[in-house]
């Protein structure tokens, strides 16, 4: 099968959706696939076997760090000259809008997937007056494709609602030999306290993902400001735009700002801590929540879009119910939650071990070939109803 990739995002630029198309790629590549991939410029010329070609784009202006990209003729030039059996727009905008065109000039089958909620984002930088304009647009691109995939059941359930037609559950994996609760380090740990507590001592809070407003940070430093700080520590791991106002917030509080980690650094990060915190709202599926699953790591979140589908309340963590409650309330009840876990060692073992069963369910094999079984429905022309 011969498959052209045209996508808003790419490396190196780190993320769920970069990581799952590096993934694709490569189990593309050794099942014996040819791909071409068509985004943003990454300074590379191929991965995993894919030719890689890449353009300018600007930045959008409620997520900085995506790009509106412009197709380029190039792009035109190499789509004819690979002559794809299935053209998969990611996350389309203005380049896989574009993508979309040359697809239907070329007469090349169409898929999508929705990874990113931009809609909600556009609330959550002060861009309200766009959201409804934005779902609209989103719906009016995917459904001109044979099938969109997303990534949770609840996300299948919100883009239903909006009016998206074909949609189809393309789960995700997690690399169980990478992220895995052998890792720990003690001398991690005892970097992270520098050296003011035995690291048996305190009870580890680990956030790991975008440091930006809109994945709820404040939920998650409102309660941890109101903790006992002789018996817990918050790890902070990644960056993004929030992060010198988010040190700010916590000047006071301890707390330990990691920067971006990846591979065997991150993987070692998840294992050395004691629960994974994360407040984030706005969520298509949440990677790292699965990563810090595999770790072994009871999970505290929301109840929300996509998280809900990884975390069982009372079985692998514990899901704030925010519906309703206002911004003290929701910081009382996050608080609860997490306090329930630093305070009860046998209740933190007993979920993550529940965690870590079902993280090891979830394979990136078995992923990857639901998406190429979807291609080679459309490819066929046998589609099935919608799973």
């Amino acid at each position: 099968m011969r498959v052209a990739i045209i996508t808003e995002n790419f490396l190196p630029k780190l993320d769920g959706v970069t990581r799952t198309l590096a993934r694709l790629l490569e189990f593309l590549q050794k099942n014996g696939h040819q791909a071409l991939l068509l985004g943003p410029e990454s300074g590379m010329g191929q991965y995993a076997g894919a030719e890689i070609v890449g353009t300018a784009g600007l930045p959008l202006p409620f997520y900085p760090e995506l790009k509106f990209n412009f197709f380029r003729p190039l792009f035109m030039r190499r789509l004819n000259e690979f002559r794809p059996d299935i053209v998969h727009l990611v996350d389309p905008v203005v380049l896989g809008a574009t993508g979309l065109a040359a697809a239907r000039v070329l007469n090349r089958q169409v898929v999508s997937s929705y990874h990113t909620n931009l809609a909600v984002y556009c609330g959550h930088f002060g861009f309200s007056i766009f959201t409804r304009p934005m779902w609209s647009y989103n719906r009016f691109i995917h459904n001109q494709c044979a099938l969109t995939f997303c990534p949770s059941p609840s996300t299948a359930s919100v883009l239903r609602k909006e009016g998206f037609e074909r949609v189809r559950f393309w789960p995700r994996g997690v690399d169980t030999t990478l992220f895995r609760p052998q890792r720990r380090s003690e001398s991690l740990r005892a970097a992270w306290l520098s050296a003011r507590a035995n690291p048996e001592e305190k009870v580890i809070l680990l956030y790991a993902g975008r440091v930006s407003w809109e994945k709820n940070l404040r939920l998650l430093m409102a309660a941890y400001r109101a903790m006992d700080h002789t018996r817990c520590h918050l790890v902070i791991v990644g960056n993004g735009p929030a992060l010198k106002e988010a040190q700010q917030e916590v000047a006071e509080t301890p707390v330990t700002f990691t920067g971006y980690l990846t591979g065997e650094e991150l993987a070692i990060a998840f294992a050395s801590a004691d629960i994974f915190a994360f407040p984030s709202t706005s969520e298509t599926f949440g990677q790292v929540v699965l990563e810090a699953m595999a770790s072994a790591l009871p999970v505290v979140g929301v109840l929300s879009e996509g998280v809900r589908d990884l975390v069982e309340d009372g079985q692998s963590g514990f899901l704030l119910d925010a519906a309703g409650l206002d911004e003290h309330e929701q910081a009382r009840g996050y608080r609860i939650r997490l306090e329930h876990l630093v305070h009860n060692v046998v209740m933190r073992y007993t979920l993550g071990q529940t965690a870590l069963f079902k993280a090891r369910q979830r394979s990136w094999t078995s992923a990857m070939q639901c998406l190429v079984d979807g291609y080679q429905d459309v490819i066929a022309g046998a589609l099935p109803g919608a799973a």
